[in-house]
C-alpha cells in the first residue's frame, strides 16, 4: 500500500517556511494514521527523506537526524528512489505527494514540470499554472487580457519609462511572499534599486502604490469542487505601508500564519465581498488554479483589484478552511485525491511519427 508524501524546503528564499509547511502537514497526516513519507529538498538542491516526526529546530542548523538520501528518476521508471543494496536504486512507496515548495523553483514551475517528467502526482498548481503564478508581469497582463481589474504592471528595466510618477512598489517578478518588495519615491530610485537588490536582478516589476490601499484575501480550493473561502483582510503594523514577510510568517510565533493579525470575517460591504467573489471565480479558469491556493486584493478607493495568486500558500492556506470547520488533515486528503486522479500534465509526442526523421536525408547536406 503506497503512502502520501510530503515535498518540503528548496533551494529558495522561502525553504524556512517551507518546512514549517511541510512539518505541518507530515505531522497531521501521521497523526491520522496515515504513514507519509517526508521528502526534504535542501537548499543545495538534494533530496533527502527524513522521519515525519521531525520538528522545525532539527533543520536549523542542517539535515536533522535519520536523513537518508535520495533520488529523484525521470523516466518510465521514474519517481523518488532511495540506494539499495550495491548501489542499486530501489523505488519508494510514494503515491500522490503534497507539495509544500514556496517560492523559488518549487513554485515556479521547476518541480512541477520534474515531477511530470517522473510520472508523480502532486498537488498545487500544474506546471504553466504555477509558471504563471509566480511571474507577476505574465500574471497581472493575464488578469489585464480577461477584462479583470489589476495593478498597472511594469517590467522594470533600465530603459522602461512609465506614466505614473510615484510612489512606486518594486518586487521580484518571480519572487514569492513579501520578500524583497520595497516601496520607494519615483522610477529613478526603482531603477537604482533594480541594480544593486539581489532579489531583483533576475527581474522586477514596478507598479503604482496607493497609501491607504487595503488587503483582501481569498482562498481558493478546487477540491472536491470549486470552493472559495471566507475573506480575510490582513492587518498591517501601524508603520508599515505593506503587508511585510515578517507579519505573514513570523509575527505569529509557533503558529506561523494561523496567528498572524488580522479581520476574518472581513467586514465589508455586500456587493464588495460579491464583486470580490466573482473576480476570484473568473481568476480560477484564467490562471489555472488547482488544488489550494490564496488570491490577494486591493481595494483602493472603491476600486478593487486583482493583485497576487499565491498557488501554494503557507500553511496551504489552512487557516481560511479551519473558519469552514475543515481539518488540516482533512484539507490534506481531499488535495491528494484530487491529485491521485492522474498526472496533470500528459507528455505528448503526436506527429512524432518519424516522418520528418525518414525524409530528412544526410544531415552533411544540411551544414553545406
Amino acid at each position: 500500500m503506497t503512502s502520501p508524501g510530503v515535498c518540503f524546503g528548496g533551494p529558495s528564499p522561502e525553504h524556512d517556511i517551507s518546512v514549517l509547511t511541510g512539518l505541518q502537514a507530515a505531522h497531521a497526516l501521521a497523526a491520522t494514521g496515515e504513514n507519509p513519507v517526508a521528502l526534504y529538498w535542501s537548499k543545495s538542491g538534494d533530496w533527502y527523506r527524513v522521519p515525519a516526526s521531525v520538528e522545525a529546530g532539527d533543520f536549523a542548523d542542517g539535515l536533522p537526524s535519520g536523513a537518508e538520501q535520495v533520488s529523484l528518476g525521470m523516466g518510465s521508471d521514474g519517481g523518488f528512489q532511495s540506494k539499495g543494496r550495491r548501489g542499486k536504486r530501489q523505488p519508494l512507496d510514494v503515491g500522490a505527494v503534497v507539495n509544500c515548495c514556496h517560492g523559488g523553483p518549487g513554485e515556479n514551475g521547476t518541480l512541477q514540470a520534474m515531477f511530470d517528467l517522473a510520472g508523480v502526482r502532486y498537488t498545487g498548481p500544474s506546471m504553466p499554472g504555477a509558471a504563471l503564478g509566480m511571474d507577476k508581469l505574465a500574471f497581472a497582463g493575464a488578469m489585464a487580457g480577461a477584462g479583470l481589474p489589476t495593478l498597472r504592471t511594469w517590467a522594470l528595466t533600465p530603459t522602461v519609462e512609465i506614466d505614473h510618477r510615484g510612489p512606486l512598489i518594486v518586487k521580484p517578478r518571480f519572487g514569492g511572499s513579501s520578500i524583497g518588495i520595497e516601496v520607494v519615491s519615483d522610477l529613478a530610485t526603482a531603477k537604482a534599486l533594480a541594480t544593486s537588490q539581489p532579489l531583483l536582478q533576475e527581474g522586477a516589476v514596478v507598479q503604482p502604490y496607493f497609501d491607504g490601499a487595503v488587503d483582501l484575501n481569498v482562498s481558493i480550493k478546487t477540491c472536491p469542487t470549486l470552493e472559495l473561502s471566507v475573506v480575510e483582510r490582513p492587518l498591517r503594523g501601524d508603520n508599515d505601508r505593506i503587508y511585510t514577510y515578517v507579519e505573514k510568517y513570523l509575527a505569529g510565533g509557533d503558529q506561523g500564519m494561523a496567528s498572524a493579525a488580522r479581520e476574518m470575517p472581513a467586514q465589508i460591504d455586500p456587493e464588495l465581498e460579491g464583486k470580490l467573489r466573482t473576480f476570484a471565480a473568473a481568476v480560477v479558469d484564467v490562471a489555472l488554479v488547482r488544488s489550494v491556493a490564496r488570491l490577494d486584493f486591493l481595494l483602493v478607493g472603491d476600486d478593487l483589484l486583482v493583485n497576487e495568486i499565491n498557488t501554494i500558500p503557507g500553511s496551504l492556506s489552512w487557516y481560511f478552511w479551519a473558519h469552514e470547520g475543515i481539518t488540516f488533515a482533512t484539507l490534506l486528503r481531499q488535495m491528494l485525491v484530487e491529485a491521485a486522479k492522474g498526472p496533470t500534465r500528459r507528455l505528448r509526442t503526436d506527429g512524432a511519427d518519424g516522418t520528418a526523421l525518414r525524409s530528412a536525408g544526410a544531415m552533411a547536406r544540411k551544414l553545406a
